[in-house]
C-alpha cells in the first residue's frame, strides 16, 4: 500500500485527509497520462455522500483541464463504472465513495479500462506527482502541463452510461421473479435507486428500506454493515428474502425468509456448489480470503469442492481468479466476485444470482444456506511496537502451533499484520465461543510475556 492509496483507493476524511486539492491533482493526472497519445476519456461515478460532490466537481475540473473528458454517471454504484468502463471504451474510470464508511469520510478509487482495479504501477505514478517527484518518459513533472483553447476537455452527462448497466443486470435474471416479496436495504447510498429499479423490472414486489439518501445517512444504522434492521424487517413483514448493500453497493448480505443472516461465506458456498451440479465450476475451487470462516470449509469438504485463500482484499481474490481462471470467489463481508460477468464485487449482481439459486431450485434461502455451520469465533488486536518481530518469535510461534495442533480438524487459528496498523491479529474459531477465547488469550498472553506489547 502507498502513502495515499491503500487496497481500496485513496480514502479518508473528507475536507481534511481527502480535499478538493487531492481531487483535482489525481484528475490532473488521469487526464494528462491517457492523454499522451491520444484525447483521453473518463468515466466518474459518485455515491450519496455529500462531499462526493465537491470532489467529483473537483477531479472532474482537473481531467478536463489536462486535455480529456470527463463522463459522468452522476449518483451510482462502484460496480457500474468498472461496466461502463470496460464496455464503452474509456481509458479509465473513478468512483468517489468510501463504500461502507460514515459520510463524514469519502474516497477516490480508480479503474483501468478494463474495468479492474489500477495497477500498483499506475497508481505509484499518482502518489509521485501528489509528492512533486513524478518522473515519466525521461522527464521529471512537479507541475503538468494545462490544456489550452480547444484541447480543454469537456464534462459530460453520462447518465445513459448508468442505464445501460441497469439493463445488462435484467439481462441477467433467468427468471421472473413475480410473486416474490423482496425486500432492499439500499444503506442511503448509490444502489438506492438502481437496485429496486432492477428487481421491479424483474417482476419483484419491492420494499426498499434506507433509500432516501440525503447526503449525511449513507451507512448510518443502514445496509450491510448494521444488518439488524433487514433482519427485523424480513421477518415482520413475512418477506421471502431480503438483501442488503453498502454506501458503493460492491458488497451484499442477504437475510433469510426467516430472518437470518446469510453473509458472504454463505453465498461463496450455494453458489459454488450451484455452479458444481452444472459442471460450471471450473477447477473446482472457490476463491476465499484467510478470514472465511472454518464451518465454510468444513461444508466445502463435505460438498467436494476445492478452495484456495488470499490475503484478507477483494483486489486479491480478483488477482487470484484471474491468474487462474476462477470464476467466483469473495469476502465473508458479502464482496462476491462472478468473474464472468464483472470484475469487482457487484452487490446487486450478487442478489440476483442468489435468487437465481433459489428459484432453480425451488427451495428457500434457509434451506441453501442450512449446510454451512458458522463456527464461534473470537479475534482479539493486540497493539504491538514491531510486528514482523513478535510474529518471528520462537516463543509465540510455538504458541501459535500449540493452539493449531489442539484444535486439529476442529477448528483453527489465524495469527497476522494489520496492514494499516501496528497491530497483531489473533483469531481462533472452534466449536465454543469460551473455547476461543481461551485459546486465542494463550498466545496473546505470549506476546505480552515477550514484550512486544506497545505501552
Amino acid at each position: 500500500m502507498g502513502k495515499y492509496f491503500g487496497t481500496d483507493g485513496f480514502r479518508g476524511k473528507a475536507g481534511k485527509d481527502l480535499t478538493t486539492m487531492h481531487a483535482y491533482e489525481i484528475g490532473r493526472f488521469l487526464g494528462w497520462y491517457y492523454s499522451r497519445d491520444h484525447r483521453a476519456r473518463v468515466v466518474v461515478g459518485k455515491d450519496t455522500r455529500r462531499s462526493s460532490y465537491m470532489l467529483e466537481y473537483a477531479l472532474s475540473a482537473g481531467v478536463a483541464a489536462s486535455g480529456a473528458d470527463v463522463y459522468l454517471l452522476h449518483v451510482t454504484t462502484t460496480p457500474s463504472v468498472s461496466y461502463v468502463a470496460r464496455t464503452e471504451g474509456f481509458d479509465c474510470g473513478v468512483m468517489i465513495s468510501a463504500s461502507h464508511n460514515p459520510y463524514y469520510d469519502n474516497g477516490i478509487k480508480l479503474l483501468n479500462r478494463d474495468g479492474e482495479k489500477l495497477s500498483e504501477s499506475t497508481i505509484a505514478l499518482v502518489e509521485d506527482y501528489l509528492d512533486g517527484r513524478l518522473e515519466l518518459d525521461g522527464a521529471r513533472w512537479t507541475q503538468l502541463p494545462l490544456a489550452e483553447g480547444e484541447a480543454v476537455g469537456s464534462v459530460i452527462d453520462h447518465s445513459a452510461g448508468r442505464n445501460r448497466y441497469i439493463g445488462y443486470l435484467i439481462s441477467l435474471a433467468m427468471y421472473s421473479f413475480k410473486g416474490k416479496k423482496i425486500a432492499l436495504d439500499c444503506a442511503n447510498g448509490g444502489a438506492w435507486s438502481i437496485a429496486p429499479s432492477v428487481f421491479r423490472a424483474l417482476g419483484a414486489q419491492v420494499y426498499a428500506i434506507n433509500d432516501s439518501p440525503n447526503g449525511l445517512n449513507i451507512n448510518l444504522e443502514a445496509g450491510s454493515t448494521h444488518i439488524e434492521g433487514l433482519q427485523v424487517y424480513v421477518k415482520q413483514h413475512h418477506m421471502d428474502v431480503g438483501f442488503a448493500y453498502d454506501g458503493d453497493a460492491d458488497r451484499c448480505l442477504a437475510v433469510d425468509e426467516t430472518g437470518a443472516l446469510v453473509d458472504g461465506d454463505k453465498i461463496l458456498y450455494l453458489y459454488g456448489c450451484y455452479m458444481k451440479e452444472r459442471d460450471k465450476l471450473i477447477n473446482n475451487t472457490v476463491v476465499t480470503t484467510v478470514m472465511s470462516n472454518f464451518g465454510l470449509y468444513k461444508a466445502f469438504d463435505q460438498a467436494g469442492i476445492g478452495y484456495v485463500k488470499t490475503a484478507v482484499g477483494d483486489k486479491y481474490v480478483y488477482e487470484h481468479m484471474l491468474e487462474h481462471g476462477d470464476r467466483i470467489g469473495g469476502e465473508q463481508s458479502g464482496h462476491i466476485i462472478f468473474s464472468k460477468y464483472a470484475r469487482t464485487g457487484d452487490g446487486i449482481l450478487t442478489s440476483l444470482k442468489v435468487m437465481e439459486v433459489m428459484l432453480a431450485k425451488k427451495l428457500p434461502l434457509s434451506r441453501l444456506a442450512e449446510p454451512v455451520t458458522v463456527y464461534p469465533q473470537v479475534l482479539v488486536n493486540i497493539r504491538v511496537a514491531d510486528k514482523q518481530q513478535a510474529q518471528a518469535d520462537p516463543a509465540v510461534q510455538k504458541a501459535v502451533q500449540g493452539v493449531a495442533e489442539e484444535l486439529g480438524d476442529s477448528g483453527r487459528i489465524l495469527v497476522r499484520e494489520s496492514g494499516t496498523e501496528p497491530v497483531i491479529r489473533v483469531m481462533v474459531e472452534a466449536q465454543s465461543k469460551t473455547r476461543c477465547q481461551e485459546l486465542v488469550d494463550r498466545v496473546i498472553g505470549v506476546i505480552r510475556e515477550r514484550g512486544y506489547e506497545a505501552t
